[in-house]
């Protein structure tokens, strides 16, 4: 039995149905009830538990010969991550009591960063899974190209990609969401001993313009770059809502700066196969059918 938490996002519900597909049996973690009818449909044990809750999860994750881990991810952290703290005591908690076979967790690029940034929030539970003494591997992705879903209205209606991510031309490593959870899928049927680094990017590196090349083919009009002044971003941020800005501005800096970054460039990382253009469409074709 493989326990899947997240598994009503993208990555967590590319994993399960991949496990599935191969006649795997696989325990969906929710928090939701109302959402458990779908998985059990689909054949899975279900367990409901509360990501900072260590009693439930526990008894999610016995007897399971896998757990994959995919942490929620806070945008405005309070100082210190306290949100991301209480999820990675309750986890570590959970695994060091259920004791399952193994463990994957969804980290992130950037989880090795040398300057505090959003992304901080994986690192720290990196550094706590280490020492459980469990056989764990970090699957760390890049940047998930589902993230230019945000950029639909704009691009559709003015022609415009407002980009952070600059220069425009810079190529950066992307990766689909799909392509996370099938490597997810694998890793979790293999056997390692201690503690393992995966990292995923796509095919090829993307940039900007390459997003707004990809729009406008699929929306059939003229898309293009506008890089938003790095001096106005934490007045945006704020004026979204935002309360603590830093930690986004900073893993922006990071990957603009390069110091988010694979750790040779992505030469040993594995490439995904779903391609930039193939993202898109599928993204925009769900936003039409939405309206």
């Amino acid at each position: 039995m493989y326990a899947i938490t997240g598994v009503t996002g993208k990555v967590g519900g590319a994993l399960a149905r991949s496990l599935l597909a191969e006649g795997l049996p696989v325990r969906a973690v929710l928090r939701d009830a109302a959402k458990a009818a779908e998985w059990r449909r689909r054949g899975c044990d279900v367990a409901l538990a509360e990501m900072d809750d260590a009693a439930s999860l526990a008894s999610a994750f016995r007897e399971a010969a896998g757990v994959f881990i995919l942490p929620p991810s806070e945008f405005d952290p309070e100082p210190g991550f306290p949100e991301a703290m209480r999820v990675i005591s309750a986890v570590t908690a959970a695994l060091a009591e259920a004791r399952p076979g193994k463990v994957v967790c969804l980290s992130t690029i950037g989880a090795d960063a040398p300057h505090e940034n959003l992304l901080t929030q994986r690192t720290l539970m990196e550094q706590a899974l280490n020492g459980i003494g469990l056989p764990v591997t970090f699957l760390r992705p890049g940047w998930f190209l589902e993230n230019a879903l945000w950029d639909i209205p704009s691009a559709r209606d003015e022609g415009v990609l407002r980009s952070f991510l600059q220069p425009a031309d810079r190529p950066l490593p992307m990766v689909a969401t799909q392509d996370v959870g099938r490597l997810a899928a694998v890793l979790l049927q293999e056997n390692w001993i201690g503690t393992r680094v995966i990292e995923l990017e796509g095919p090829v590196r993307v940039s900007p313009n390459d997003l707004a090349r990809a729009f406008a083919t699929v929306l059939e009009r003229p898309v293009k770059v506008e890089t938003v002044p790095r001096e106005s971003w934490e007045q945006i941020f704020r004026s979204q809502g935002t309360q603590n800005p830093v930690p986004r501005i900073r893993m922006l800096d990071g990957f603009n700066e390069g110091w988010i970054e694979f750790r040779d460039q992505g030469r040993s990382a594995i490439k995904g196969t779903t391609t930039l253009d193939s993202v898109i469409t599928n993204l925009v074709a769900a936003s039409r059918s939405a309206t």
